[in-house]
């Protein structure tokens, strides 16, 4: 089977069947050759917040330098989110090679009437992946309870359960003490339990095991908020016997710094964790869905609250901001609570009432009867993306919308923020192409020039467009290679008339598909000329100036402030347009500088020429370095860590600065950094769409990013090239594009070592320009200035033909 036909076969495994039991995932396990015996499996159960506390331990793992895998449920989007190492998505060549090898074993098993699960086999797909990868650590969130649950088929080193109220009830008991009791078998043989269960809960799991409870001052480790510092982060304490960590957490509520302090303990149980990487690595969690803050005009929030005592979590947090009007978008599976949710909930001006596109989704209708007298007024609008459409119209500034009552909710309605649009190579019509190269051709050509683009869409959306699309002569299809079990990857293709013409006629209050439309015009509207930094007839020339004496082409030369000074006077001459100043070295092998060396080296040279008359650009991945820096008078912070520094955010919204985003694995650039990408271009984007949503969370206005692929951070030669050439598609994410390839080891891949860059360097800067680079890195600017000249003049020419040919006939371009 290839990997669509994998996918296939793993959506058509029953998602429930009445046997209980490890045994038949312990056979799959078994079957693949025992995986799990070789790697240090970590079960975190509960009732909420497992899934919080499982990427709160990734964190402070991977800052302690540990391999860790992680196996999380459900997704929001792609099974392939579930499984990952060290923060890469699973392969997909994995999950095909281990369906073609567990194949007969499920057939085999469905044979004997024991047909595995879908939640059996992903488990077992899990162990198998982090097997092949030779994780240190695999941390597996329980699925339901945790005696019978397909997780527990491992003998766990640690386990913790976060919380415990009535759930499954019809599976793990009819008590809190009974569901207590089941979900305390994920305990370790040899290691307390860590809890953060309370009352009659802990009562009866400390029958069944020992523990080391984590919560308020009676527990044996007291996790404390202490109030909220910013819209998206609170403050918290965790304090044990021998330890203790002050920190900001990015996932708020007294519940999410109980389970910090569970994911703190465990850690401690597994590693050598000290406390400033716990603090950090806690403060870099970032986990959607879960009173996720996707916009503040209006306040909207997002949270896949899916059981009652969630749904009392999320009014809590709530009373935390002051609104006016409440409009909610609800829907929920059909095997919860909820008319107890209802109740949970706080009472609504509007409550859209709304399906997920998922087979055991409760119906609106259904819903209505149970909360009705929750609010003035129920709407029922099967469609999650319209619902959400529709609240956010109704709902003004001052007002708040939130949308929750299951993952699957939050995961269409978060459509809405993360879908891109993203420009593939046009091309022209094969009669325009054969037909001459006369100016008239020319023009025709590029009044009839096509576009395609490509985006993600649900089913029922793909289908929809195209069919019109296609009715005025577009093109549209649904790929195969990259669907995902909840999106597809659609791929449109028309004229720009005839993509105008299907704005137009489709419906966009059917399926949600307002924001669509918004983006589709939006790619056919030319770049705004006047916004900062970006690229209109020219790409402008950022010069670097490193004041290190380490950086792998130049160090050394500046390091005096005059040196540093006439240097940036002579790149001024030579026709630069920011100056990139730099302090600490990312090349592979460099050695880390501190933030008082690094502030020391720079924030001289930016006081003598900040008043030169361009932009001052500073590179840095320090939080501490950028808020001097900006004091001292840059304008710009270059972040190469991609927001490594939890900080960095927070310190460039307040002082309103512009932000360059880069794609980084790992900075400085290790040799033995590992990255696989199914396609380096649309991973690259994908990851810094994530990245823009968290610094837009922080107050930096999109207008204020930069974005910047990491050439050479984490990407072999052949990725970087493949970057280069595709450059147009990162113009997706809505803000400028920066290239950094001047002098790099990228160009030993065409025979060209230290020393010997410079060409190669400058025909990718022709390749950038060309591809529509909004700023282009570089430390030769003279030689760089005339590329880019050349180009701009060739622009200037090829626009007057245009223009002056468009007036002798008559058309209009």
């Amino acid at each position: 089977m290839d990997y669509h036909e994998s996918i296939a076969y793993l959506e058509s495994l029953q998602r429930r069947r009445p046997k209980l039991g490890t045994e038949t995932t312990a056979t799959m396990l078994s079957h693949l050759g025992c995986p799990h015996a070789r790697i240090d499996c970590v079960q975190i159960a509960g009732s909420n917040g497992k899934g919080s506390t499982a990427r709160m331990l990734e964190s402070i793992l991977q800052g302690a330098e540990v391999k860790v895998g992680i196996f999380t449920s459900p997704s929001l989007n792609n099974l392939r989110e579930q499984i990952r190492v060290n923060g890469q998505k699973i392969p997909k060549e994995h999950i095909q090679s281990f369906v073609n090898e567990i194949a007969p074993c499920i057939e085999g098993l469905r044979a004997n009437d024991d047909a595995p699960t879908y939640f059996e086999v992903l488990t077992a797909l899990s162990i198998y992946h982090f097997g092949l990868e030779e994780v240190d650590v695999a941390i597996l969130e329980v699925g339901i309870g945790g005696r019978y649950d397909a997780t527990s088929a491992v003998d766990p080193v640690a386990s913790a359960v976060t919380s415990v109220s009535l759930e499954h009830t019809e599976l793990l008991g009819e008590t809190v003490e009974e569901i207590a009791r089941d979900k305390a078998q994920v305990a370790p043989s040899e290691t307390p339990l860590v809890t953060g269960a309370d009352g009659a809960a802990l009562t009866a799991i400390r029958e069944e095991t020992e523990v080391i409870t984590v919560g308020d001052e009676s527990k044996d480790i007291q996790a404390c908020e202490h109030g909220m510092v910013s819209t998206v982060e609170n403050s918290v304490s965790i304090t044990a016997p021998n330890w203790e960590i002050e920190t900001n957490l990015p996932l708020l509520g007294d519940h999410q710094a109980t389970n910090a302090g569970i994911a703190a303990t465990l850690a401690r149980q597994l590693v050598a964790a000290d406390e400033d990487i716990i603090e950090s690595r806690l403060r870099s969690v970032h986990w959607p869905g879960r009173f996720e803050i996707i916009s503040t005009d209006p306040l909207t929030v997002l949270d896949g609250s899916h059981n009652p005592a969630a749904c009392a979590e999320l009014t809590n947090l709530l009373d935390r901001f002051e609104f006016d009007n409440l409009y909610v978008v609800f829907g929920a599976m059909e095997d919860k609570d909820h008319r107890k949710m209802a109740d949970k909930l706080p009472s609504a001006d509007t409550v859209y009432l709304s399906q997920p596109n998922v087979d055991r989704a409760e119906s609106s209708e259904t819903l209505a009867s149970i909360f009705d007298g929750h609010a003035n007024t129920l709407k029922q609008i099967d469609s999650v993306l319209e619902a959400t459409e529709r609240a956010l119209s109704a709902a003004n500034k001052n007002d708040c919308v939130l949308v929750t009552g299951s993952l699957y909710v939050v995961a269409e309605a978060r459509d809405r923020w993360t879908r891109l649009l993203i420009p593939k190579e046009a091309k022209n019509p094969p009669a325009v192409q054969s037909s001459g190269t006369s100016t008239d051709n020319q023009l025709i050509a590029n009044s009839t020039r096509h576009q395609t683009v490509k985006t993600q869409l649900r089913e029922a959306q793909a289908t929809y467009i195209i069919d019109h699309l296609e009715s005025i002569g577009g093109t549209g299809l649904i790929t195969n290679t990259d669907t995902s079990d909840k999106r597809v990857s659609t791929v449109l293709s028309g004229t720009a008339s005839q993509f105008h013409t299907l704005i137009d006629r489709i419906d966009s209050s059917y399926l949600g598909l307002s924001q669509f439309s918004n983006q589709l015009q939006t790619s056919l509207t030319p770049a705004d000329p006047t916004a900062e930094y970006s690229q209109a007839n020219e790409t402008l020339l950022m010069g670097i100036l490193n004041v290190t004496p380490d950086s792998f082409y130049d160090g050394g030369e500046y390091t005096d402030v005059e040196e540093a000074i006439q240097q940036a006077r002579s790149m001024i001459e030579a026709g630069v347009d920011i100056i990139d100043v730099g302090g600490e070295s990312t090349r592979p092998g460099a050695d880390p500088v501190s933030a008082v060396e690094e502030i020391e080296r720079i924030v001289p040279v930016i006081k003598q020429i900040s008043d030169l008359g361009v932009p001052i650009s500073v590179d840095t991945q320090k939080a501490l370095v950028a808020d001097a820096a900006l004091e001292a008078g840059a304008d710009l912070i270059n972040d190469v860590s991609g927001l490594g520094d939890p900080e960095m955010r927070f310190v460039v919204a307040e002082h309103d600065a512009s932000l360059v985003i880069m794609h980084s694995l790992e900075t400085p650039v290790s040799p033995e950094q590992d990255a696989t990408y199914d396609d380096v271009v649309e991973d690259v984007i994908q990851n810094l769409s994530q990245k823009i949503l968290l610094a837009e969370q922080a107050g930096i206005h999109r207008n204020q990013i930069i974005v910047d692929p990491g050439l050479g951070f984490g990407k072999n030669a052949a990725e970087c090239f493949e970057l280069i050439d595709r450059l147009e598609e990162l113009h997706a994410l809505g803000c400028p594009v920066m290239v950094g390839h001047s002098r790099k080891s990228m160009f030993e891949h065409v025979g060209c070592q230290n020393g010997e860059r410079l060409s190669p360097t400058l025909a990718v800067t022709t390749m950038a320009a060309e591809r529509s680079a909004d700023i282009v890195r570089v430390h030769d600017v003279p030689e760089n200035r005339a590329i880019i000249q050349t180009i701009k003049e060739t622009r200037a020419h090829r626009g007057e033909e245009l223009t002056r040919t468009s007036s002798i006939t008559g058309d209009t371009l």
